[in-house]
């Protein structure tokens, strides 16, 4: 997850401009890099409904993986996807790319509407899928998600962008801890246009 440098993973209302405004080549390419490693996406719902209306009408160097590995999506509700419940970060972060033809556009959004629903405990629904395949699996936000997540324990490696930027108040994704949870940092990249890319794996399981 991109991060600013006081701790939040956007602003007070998911506001993710700044961070935008401080990615360069090389950052992109680290993330590029951590999301074809990935046998499996996770998210929550919100961020479900904001990347199937982006991706696959994207042409963005991200949209290849994005829209090719397969999917799970987390909801205590279930998954509606006649509803537009895009967020903040969904304006933020476009204008959709246009002339992709519609066999393209529809060869894509298969992967998402066959995503995975999964609306029971996260925790056993988490264990159950590590237990399925070889590949890491990749979770993106919301912060509420993130939140949720980290809570469970079950984080075996937190990647986190960090970007040149004091938001001064935003969403955090540590905030949920039941106990400290000391990390050891394990790799730490800087770029040039300031943003270091810092992975970090728990100490106590």
């Amino acid at each position: 997850m991109s991060v600013s440098v006081d701790g939040f993973v956007g602003g007070p209302n998911g506001e993710i401009d700044w961070l935008l405004k401080t990615m360069d080549d090389e950052a992109a390419q680290w993330v590029l890099d951590t999301i074809w490693l990935a046998g499996l996406h996770i998210m929550g719902s919100r961020t479900f409904h904001d990347m199937i209306s982006y991706w696959p009408y994207s042409d963005e160097v991200f949209a290849e993986p994005m829209n090719e590995i397969p999917k799970a999506v987390f909801t205590r509700k279930g998954i509606d996807l006649s509803t537009d419940d895009t967020t903040t970060a969904l304006k933020n972060a476009s204008v959709l790319k246009k002339g992709r033809s519609l066999a393209t556009v529809e060869a894509d959004l298969s992967s998402w509407k066959n995503a995975e629903v999964i609306t029971g405990d996260m925790k056993a629904g988490v264990e159950r899928l590590k237990q399925q395949g070889s590949k890491p699996i990749l979770a993106h936000g919301g912060a509420g998600f993130a939140q949720s997540l980290v809570r469970t324990g079950l984080v075996d490696e937190y990647r986190l962008l960090v970007h040149p930027f004091a938001l001064g108040k935003g969403l955090p994704i540590f905030s949920r801890l039941d106990q400290p949870l000391h990390l050891e940092l394990t790799n730490a990249i800087p770029f040039r246009g300031g943003v270091i890319a810092l992975t970090y794996h728990p100490l106590e399981k």
